[in-house]
């Protein structure tokens, strides 16, 4: 059974609701050993140190901060802890805000809150106060060492608690050239926007996480399958996968790719080669007169073979 990775309190105002808190992630990576190619033997990464080359015990590693080039100053242990927050064991709401109102790209990193024994009722109260209202809290939690913003969500059955990344860790996304202004600006007809409308509409579909899973993981895990059955022999792999080229251009028929997205009732990227309109090749007379001439002949060849045969 998974362990908490603290138990204390929700709290809003003057109410408390015992809680612990859950991952709520899991991890699917497959994870890797480095090995020497010449003996299969795994390769062990050492602390050394820079200068001399020697190993240098865990006992002897202190934390620093290089403020300069070859230049640090060192972090005791005393002086993280004197700058992380005295509240550890408590999840403190300081504001109820519209649901939809944060960016998505400020959500990090899911947990649960799981209610201690008897806060059954405070937990069902919160949540379901917070499905009617359309809000989540806003709070601050301290997780080992430091201190994360947060939101505290209803999801079903639960209250899920989301890390939130601060401002100050997102790129604003005018620091990159992006087109802007209106669509008018880049010569969108009113056609395009109608079959991209019809296109979209077509596609739509309701949520459904179950139906996508890992698809790479899958082969890989497949590979390693077939590479641990024949006992570490080189198993050649067969990519069954579609390939497709996205070969990129400034000159797009859209329309065109919209119509064929459309009848195919599936994406089409821009400039694959698949997408491509076919155009019917003009046969000129001379080619035509050739292709006739040498018709004929076979017709001819084929005859005069039958003929011998029936004569003898």
């Amino acid at each position: 059974m998974a362990r908490p990775i603290w138990s204390g309190s929700l709290s809003f105002g003057l109410l408390n609701i015992p809680v612990s808190l859950m991952s709520g992630e899991r991890r699917t990576d497959l994870s890797f050993r480095m090995l020497d190619s010449r003996d299969k033997k795994p390769i062990r990464f050492e602390r050394v140190n820079a200068d001399t080359g020697e190993e240098v015990p865990w006992k002897d590693i202190v934390k620093a901060f290089e403020y300069d080039k070859g230049s640090y100053v060192v972090i005791e242990k005393e002086d993280i802890a004197s700058a992380a927050p005295e509240s550890h064991e408590s999840v403190d709401v300081e504001a109820f805000i519209d649901a939809g109102s944060i960016g998505t790209r400020f959500y990090e990193k899911p947990y649960i809150l799981v209610p201690g024994k008897k806060a059954e009722k405070g937990y069902v109260l919160l949540r379901e106060t917070l499905k009617k209202t359309g809000k989540i809290g806003i709070a601050r939690v301290v997780i080992r060492t430091r201190e994360y913003l947060c939101a505290v969500m209803p999801e079903d059955d639960a209250l899920v608690l989301m890390l939130l990344r601060y401002p100050q860790e997102l790129v604003d996304p005018a620091d990159y050239k992006l087109p802007t202004g209106k669509a008018s600006s880049y010569r969108i007809a009113d056609k395009e926007f109608q079959m991209a409308t019809q296109l979209i509409d077509s596609m739509s579909a309701d949520w459904a996480p179950d139906a996508y899973h890992d698809e790479f993981r899958e082969r890989l895990s497949d590979i390693i399958k077939k590479r641990i059955k024949a006992k570490g022999a080189k198993t050649k792999v067969v990519d069954d996968a579609p390939h497709r080229e996205d070969a990129s251009t400034n000159v797009v028929d859209f329309v065109a790719l919209l119509q064929k997205s459309l009848k195919d009732n599936k994406r089409t990227p821009a400039g694959s080669s698949s997408d491509k309109v076919p155009v019917k090749k003009s046969t000129s007379k001379k080619a035509a007169k050739k292709t006739t001439k040498k018709a004929t002949k076979s017709r001819t060849t084929k005859a005069a073979k039958k003929t011998t045969r029936k004569a003898s």
